[in-house]
């Protein structure tokens, strides 16, 4: 079996070194739609008055552990077989605006097998040089083809939302170059910027990165619960679902659960149906 389970399960991969300036925030913000408005400036613009970090750009530094899952011993997995099913993102530290160092020290935590899939899920813990944890991501990756290895499912993750309409709905329209502005913040999978390539993957352009998606989504939320405030952005964890489309507009659905935290879903206003963000829920700060 291309994925062995015992001995895979709790390995350790590569420490990942990051460095950044205000340049780079500024970039993420802009790739996941910031600076349309006018509230936006503070994750656009240095000097008004002070730059803010968004809190999606926490799974920046440890993204490229998405692609060291291929020198894991005992995980011989075709590259076309895998999708971004699941992410977690804890902030536990804001981030210095204007730039530092942070390293990242991955590790598979746990491979459940989802029948027709296997599901495997990296823990990165990410740190700023003092040594305090910024960032804390879980990433689900799940492998076609590679279920029904008797394995554990796995538990349930996120939560649906109430039968009601939403409490908030922001719609923001992605540009038709937003894969190629976002792909300059580490995620250069040629699905997102070539067609031939996205062809052969079976859709019929690129599709937008599912974390931008999800940057899109997560800045809905900030604002609408949030005041834009990333301090008060504590975690989110949600389910890709279904693709985006650049020059789709994305329609961000929330719901106040009462408890300090917002469920939400994300759907496509150009087809209705289409939810690509599911079972999703943003834990707020105090």
């Amino acid at each position: 079996m291309p994925i062995d389970v015992a001995k895979a399960s709790g390995a350790e991969m590569p420490a990942l070194e990051f460095e950044y300036d205000h340049k780079t925030v500024i970039l993420y913000a802009l790739g996941v739609g910031a600076g349309a408005e006018a509230g936006d400036l503070k994750f656009c613009y240095e000097n008004e008055p002070g730059l803010s970090v968004l809190p999606t750009f926490g799974v920046v530094p440890p993204f490229p552990a998405l692609m060291s899952i291929f020198g894991v011993d005992g995980l011989e997995i075709n590259p076309l077989m895998i999708l971004h099913g699941e992410q977690y993102l804890e902030v536990r530290k804001q981030p210095a605006a204007g730039g530092g160092k942070l390293t990242t020290r991955p590790k598979v935590a746990n491979i459940y097998d989802k029948g027709k899939m296997a599901l495997i899920e990296l823990e990165a813990e990410t740190v700023d040089e003092a040594g305090d944890i910024v960032y804390f991501n879980r990433f689900g990756v799940l492998v076609r083809g590679e279920g029904g290895f008797g394995g554990e499912k796995g538990p349930t993750t996120g939560m649906e939302p109430p039968d009601r309409a939403p409490d908030k709905v922001i719609e923001a329209k992605t540009l038709p170059q937003q894969a190629l502005l976002y792909r300059l913040s580490g995620d250069s999978n040629p699905l997102h910027a070539d067609p031939n390539f996205a062809s052969m993957a079976g859709f019929e352009k690129p599709i937008l990165h599912g974390l931008c998606t999800f940057g899109f989504a997560c800045r809905a939320v900030l604002g609408a619960f949030c005041d834009d405030n990333p301090e008060k952005f504590k975690s989110v964890q949600v389910r890709f679902s279904r693709p985006v489309f650049p020059g789709e507009t994305i329609v961000t659905e929330m719901w106040d659960n009462g408890d300090g935290k917002v469920l939400f879903q994300a759907r496509t206003a150009e087809r209705p149906d289409n939810i690509a963000i599911s079972n999703a829920v943003v834990e707020l700060g105090t």
